[in-house]
């Protein structure tokens, strides 16, 4: 049974189609959606969403997290960004992944909670983009 997914952004929408499934980054870990789901809300973190287009296709989305809720088949996803995997660069998120890295270890070191802060989720942004684009994180 397909599911109609939607992911919105406040610039855009990312993907509005069917799908078979969708595994999203929930606050609480991957959360799987199948045709004839249970209706829910939930929270969701940043990372990456796979939707399967079909029975060999995955499609690979960066979430800056946001909420998702699913129901009658419906999942709409409203998120505070996104980009498709296959529109973004690989080495030029390999290379903000790695300065985020860099970053994180001197927020590390600095004592500075604010700092830690910014660092940790500058880390998250960028390990989601480098995933989507196929990066093995």
């Amino acid at each position: 049974m397909p599911l109609t997914v939607r992911v919105i952004a406040p610039d855009k929408t990312i993907w509005d189609s069917q799908a078979e499934e969708v595994i999203l980054p929930s606050t609480t870990g991957q959360l799987g959606v199948l045709g004839g789901h249970a209706p829910m809300l939930t929270a969701l973190d940043t990372g990456v969403m796979r939707v399967r287009a079909d029975k060999n296709t995955w499609i690979p989305i960066a979430l800056m997290g946001g909420f998702a809720e699913v129901d009658a088949d419906e999942v709409t996803i409203l998120v505070n960004g996104a980009e498709r995997g296959d529109s973004i660069d690989k080495e030029e998120a390999r290379v903000a992944f790695t300065a985020a890295q860099e970053q994180f270890g001197r927020a590390q070191q600095s004592g500075s909670r604010q700092e830690f802060i910014k660092a940790t989720k500058a880390l998250k942004r960028s390990r989601a983009r480098f995933q989507a684009a196929g990066g093995m994180v």
